[in-house]
């Protein structure tokens, strides 16, 4: 494919395997973002035969890789001396610490404070650094040849530099075993040579661990690399659904949202029908429980007594109407005669109680 030409589809997703999965670090592109623009494409293309996975030119990676290289070197040898100067500083503390519980030999208390005096003077003499062209004054005004005197004498320091190989072994092989039985503890229980024999391999054996660890670290890298890119894409797909439904939403609602409020109604009505239909039945049964043929029957008795009696009263209060309308016929005559009547009326009332009342006296 010539520069600046369209790639096709499947063109396109053999690119974004073969650059973006092996040959630069991980980044999100899909195969839309190569097809759309074939030019950033090439140059992928052009600037993966230039840089490695991590990003780095291949010059500068492989410099780095030599710099790598003699840092690792430095450091082994760095650690090896420090692991011998720590290795004898507990040896110092453990004869100290034995100082209190056991009483030594002359030769482990010879061997230990030689050890301490060579270590002491050692340290001082390196805090004190070169002595030609020093620009400060020395620490506390010590010269390197006044160190020296506190030095050992000779045999006992070449008689200590005999024996401390031996002394150095034994403490490494303790920690060793202690390493061991962390690692596997049922070592724990293993004799003083199968010990030693696992020891032996027990560096090949961690060797393999951590290369399996860096392999699963890698295979996890890449792992993540395709879960981000599943992810990308999903997102993609999901983006693209909700905008296809945010349009049907749109295209369809008003179309079905009539008929539905239609269907509602009707189904709102019919309920509504229902209930009114279920407490007429249920005012009915009240009113069938409570009236039964017998009651009925009196009720219809009374009613007919009652409406009998009404009639009289109807009749008598017609018959009381025209009398009225006779006197009101007759006008204010007819209320003084009314009126004197009543007076004639009340005399005699009273007269009539007043002889009571004298015959009851006379009695």
């Amino acid at each position: 494919m010539a520069f600046g030409d369209f790639c096709s589809p499947g063109e396109g997703m053999e690119m974004l395997q073969q650059v973006c999965s092996k040959q630069l670090p991980p980044c999100n592109l899909s195969e839309e973002d190569l097809l759309q623009n074939p030019h950033f494409s090439q140059l992928l293309l052009s600037l993966s035969q230039h840089v490695d996975e991590s990003g780095l030119s291949l010059t500068l990676a492989k410099e780095q890789a030599q710099a790598w290289k003699e840092v690792r070197l430095h450091k082994t040898t760095w650690l090896r001396s420090e692991i011998l100067h720590r290795v004898i500083q507990e040896l110092l503390v453990d004869y100290y610490v034995k100082t209190q519980d056991t009483d030594l030999t002359s030769e482990d208390r010879k061997f230990h404070e030689t050890l301490e005096q060579r270590l002491l003077v050692t340290e001082l003499t390196r805090l004190l650094g070169p002595s030609q062209e020093r620009e400060v004054p020395p620490l506390l005004g010590l010269e390197k040849a006044d160190l020296l005197e506190l030095m050992p004498p000779s045999e006992d320091f070449v008689w200590m530099r005999a024996r401390l190989p031996l002394e150095v072994e034994e403490q490494l092989k303790k920690k060793c075993f202690t390493v061991l039985c962390y690692h596997n503890p049922s070592s724990d229980l293993d004799s003083e040579t199968l010990k030693a024999a696992k020891v032996w391999n027990l560096a090949e054996v961690l060797a393999g661990e951590k290369q399996q660890c860096q392999a699963a670290k890698s295979q996890q890298k890449e792992q993540m690399v395709l879960l981000e890119k599943k992810s990308a894409t999903y997102s993609q797909v999901l983006l693209r659904c909700l905008a296809l439904l945010q349009r049907l939403l749109q295209e369809h609602r008003l179309k079905t949202q009539s008929e539905l409020d239609r269907i509602n109604a009707q189904y709102l009505e019919i309920k509504c029908s229902a209930m009114i239909l279920k407490l007429r039945m249920e005012e009915l049964k009240i009113l069938s429980d409570t009236y039964t043929a017998e009651k009925v029957e009196v009720h219809r008795l009374i009613r007919d007594r009652l409406e009998g009696a009404i009639r009289l009263q109807e009749q008598d209060m017609e018959k009381s109407r025209q009398v009225l309308n006779t006197y009101e016929v007759l006008g204010e005559e007819f209320d003084k005669l009314v009126k004197e009547y009543t007076q004639l009326k009340q005399a005699t009332e009273n007269k009539r109680w007043t002889l009571q009342e004298f015959n009851k006296a006379c009695r």
